[in-house]
């Protein structure tokens, strides 16, 4: 007999019309016009970002066959998958250098360093983005406007204010480059109907998060509330794209279902309660971890099943529940429950040291910044704007605190005021804005500074934090430019409009707050 007409092969013995090579490239093709639609919106940066991804995607994978001897992989399409769905979760103001990272990051460590197609334990471009936005905060956040930095439709959500559905269903918006609604649900549903992605996952996806917006959002189930949501950060992209990966989502149908909407539910609690805007990712990166948990204990009932003769058969009947879990879920949830107290322990001995050091710094700014004062007293109608989002025309400015400084005479001698700007370049600043009772800026004192070292760390120098100090204005203007004449104009850092901008922004929240709160 010829050698090569035997075929062995382990059942269960499935075949198929469609090879994975025909489904990954139905796959790009059915995101095609959420590229399309953010390359016309976004411009040719876009398609720099989308192009940097693919291309080092496929090469990464080729690299990484020929180096291990392994059978040429990336031409079944998948690589170029992953870098796709990558590229479209990026902003369109994102630095190249950033995708071509990400993408190799997706395909050597998370996909390739685990045996391939079919043994990734995450989705790659899910993990890559994640690890893109855990090495660079500053650059995986920004979203500009001619410019400047503004914030998306789901921050400004979160922020409570009105944001266009419709604008944000076309991807007209300021976001992601695969924000276009429309788009993306031309592909996702053209995927389903072909029965590529499983509808178990995807509309249970979207069920488990209107469900838990609805009952813990703060507006019940409002129509525009809801939709707006459902419109940004990421969810349609997620449920339909990321979720439904083969590899990473379970293989029964309820548990698909239950995978479905632990995702949904994750998504909108972190939506809800959580302090970052777009964590969708997230929600589908925890699922993933949970899928193996899923598959072991939710499996399709064969034809003729019967539990209590197929338990004895294997000798289950008589064990205990301990020994019925796989020892692996076992060591998993020991080695949680360990690090989760150990870090809680740690975190409770040195709550108050750390609280306590915060308060010194805070009490040292206010200090500098009303030199005159011998003592401090908080001001009692700052506790109602305490941690709050203060007033709708400053960004997402928060008030800290505000103390009023008495002088040897128990006189008011000025008063500081902590506020706190999330806009930060790299994340949050916090400065104290000293102001005398009429109204006069002493100075500004950082107590939170963590820009790029050389660019944004310049906003600390006297030579820009310096120009507040002896103005008495009702607001500050920024020039990008430079060139002020006037009290109220500030010149940015050259090349550090953002991290100008927020400073400006920050002590432009302090004077409103001094001038409509306080009484100046």
């Amino acid at each position: 007999m010829n050698d090569h007409m035997l075929n062995l092969s382990s059942g269960p013995h499935v075949r198929d019309r469609w090879t994975t090579s025909f489904i990954m490239y139905v796959v790009s093709l059915s995101l095609l016009p959420a590229t399309i639609a953010g390359i016309c919106i976004h411009g040719l940066n876009a398609l720099w970002i989308v192009l940097a991804s693919v291309c080092t995607a496929v090469l990464s994978e080729f690299a990484f066959d020929k180096l291990c001897r392994k059978p040429d992989t990336w031409k079944d399409g998948s690589a170029i998958v992953t870098g796709l769905m990558l590229a479209l979760t990026l902003s369109p103001d994102t630095p190249v250098i950033q995708p071509v990272l990400g993408a190799m990051f997706a395909i050597i460590v998370v996909k390739c360093a685990f045996g391939g197609l079919g043994k990734n334990f995450v989705n790659p471009a899910l993990a890559a983005r994640c690890f893109l936005l855990i090495s660079f905060p500053g650059g995986m956040t920004k979203f500009l406007i001619d410019g400047v930095s503004a914030a998306t439709p789901v921050a400004e959500l979160a922020a409570g204010k009105v944001v266009n559905i419709t604008n944000m269903f076309l991807g007209n918006t300021n976001g992601v480059i695969g924000s276009s609604i429309l788009a993306l649900l031309v592909g996702g549903l053209i995927l389903w109907s072909l029965d590529i992605i499983h509808g178990q996952i995807c509309f249970s996806v979207l069920g488990g998060f209107v469900v838990f917006l609805g009952l813990f959002g703060g507006q019940g189930f409002d129509p525009r509330f809801l939709a707006a949501h459902l419109c940004g950060g990421g969810v349609i992209l997620g449920a339909f794209y990321m979720a439904t990966d083969y590899v990473t989502s379970p293989v029964s149908r309820l548990g698909q279902t239950v995978y479905g909407v632990l995702i949904g539910v994750l998504g909108a609690m972190f939506r809800v309660f959580g302090t970052a805007a777009d964590s969708f990712s997230y929600s589908i990166i925890i699922a993933n971890l949970f899928v193996p948990l899923i598959d072991t204990y939710i499996i399709s009932k064969p034809y003729a099943f019967r539990k209590r003769a197929m338990a004895k058969l294997r000798g289950e009947a008589e064990k205990p529940l301990l020994q019925r879990i796989p020892r692996p879920v076992i060591a998993l949830t020991v080695i949680a429950l360990i690090s989760g107290l150990a870090l809680s322990g740690a975190f409770s001995l040195t709550k108050d040291t750390i609280e306590q050091r915060k308060e010194e710094a805070a009490w040292a700014a206010y200090q500098q910044v009303v030199p005159q004062a011998v003592k401090f007293e908080k001001v009692a109608a700052a506790e109602e704007y305490k941690g709050q989002i203060y007033g709708t025309s400053f960004g997402r400015v928060t008030l800290n605190e505000a103390v009023a400084g008495r002088d040897e005479n128990d006189a008011v001698a000025g008063y500081a005021i902590s506020v706190t700007n999330a806009e930060g370049y790299d994340g949050n600043i916090t400065l104290s804005v000293g102001i005398t009772p009429d109204g006069t800026i002493n100075s500004i004192s950082f107590t939170e500074l963590h820009e790029t070292p050389g660019k944004g760390m310049l906003c600390g120098e006297p030579e820009f934090k310096d120009q507040f100090n002896g103005r008495t204005v009702s607001i500050f203007k920024l020039l990008r430019s430079g060139g002020s004449t006037a009290p109220d104009e500030i010149d940015a850092v050259s090349t550090v409009t953002i991290t100008s901008k927020a400073v400006t922004n920050a002590v432009n929240a302090a004077l409103d707050f001094f001038r409509n709160v306080i009484g100046g």
